[in-house]
């Protein structure tokens, strides 16, 4: 059972949510990040790679065994049933851990970051708030390309399955504005970070 104040934390590819989930950690809050789930529940072992293998035909894999993200990533944008039944494997083992991980927080709220909790229906039902992290879609571009080695039209076409800009905004309780310097993150959390905690003492109060 979760009893904490719970913050979905959202936004496009290349948004900067790992970004505004660093600053929250930073001050003390707790985090659990579904992409990093993935990431570990995928590896080698573990029950998501199993998984994945038994969805997928033909999953690429590097020398060391390990899933190659990369060509993974390629191969389920390219095929959107592949890229349903890579998400039907793995997002149950996803929300299963996110939410054991979630029932031992001990303060007074939590964020957890769900890239596509706008698009899925799974989480959202536990979330009490929805933060979105917001750039422009051309700096969302630049962003993945420089860090990611993709070209720029296949960030756009990562882009183009997830719900457009104007319907995460409007969709958001919050909006952290992340078109400018790194700097301006922390203030913003800071803010923000007083605001959680009125609104989970509020809510206990009750």
């Amino acid at each position: 059972m979760i009893v904490a104040y719970v913050v979905g934390l959202t936004g496009g590819i290349g948004s900067g949510k790992t970004a505004v989930a660093d600053a929250f950690t930073t001050l003390g809050v707790e985090v659990v990040d579904t992409d990093q789930l993935a990431h570990r529940l995928s590896a080698s072992g573990e029950p998501g790679f199993a998984a994945i293998r038994a969805a997928l035909a033909d999953v690429p894999l590097r020398p060391d065994g390990e899933i190659d993200r990369a060509a993974l990533r390629r191969m389920v944008f390219a095929d959107p049933l592949a890229r349903t039944r890579l998400e039907s494997a793995l997002h149950p083992l996803i929300g299963v851990e996110a939410q054991r991980q979630m029932a031992g927080w001990t303060g007074a709220y939590g964020v957890i970051v769900v890239p596509l909790l706008l698009e899925r229906e799974r989480l959202r039902s536990i979330v009490d708030r929805i933060l979105v992290v917001d750039c422009p879609e051309d700096e969302q571009v630049r962003r993945v390309a420089a860090r990611s080695g993709l070209a720029p039209s296949e960030v756009q076409a990562i882009m183009a399955t997830q719900v457009t800009r104007e319907r995460r905004l409007a969709a958001a309780d919050d909006v952290i504005d992340n078109s400018g310097a790194p700097e301006s993150i922390a203030p913003q959390v800071r803010s923000l970070d007083h605001r959680y905690r009125e609104l989970a003492a509020a809510r206990c109060s009750t």
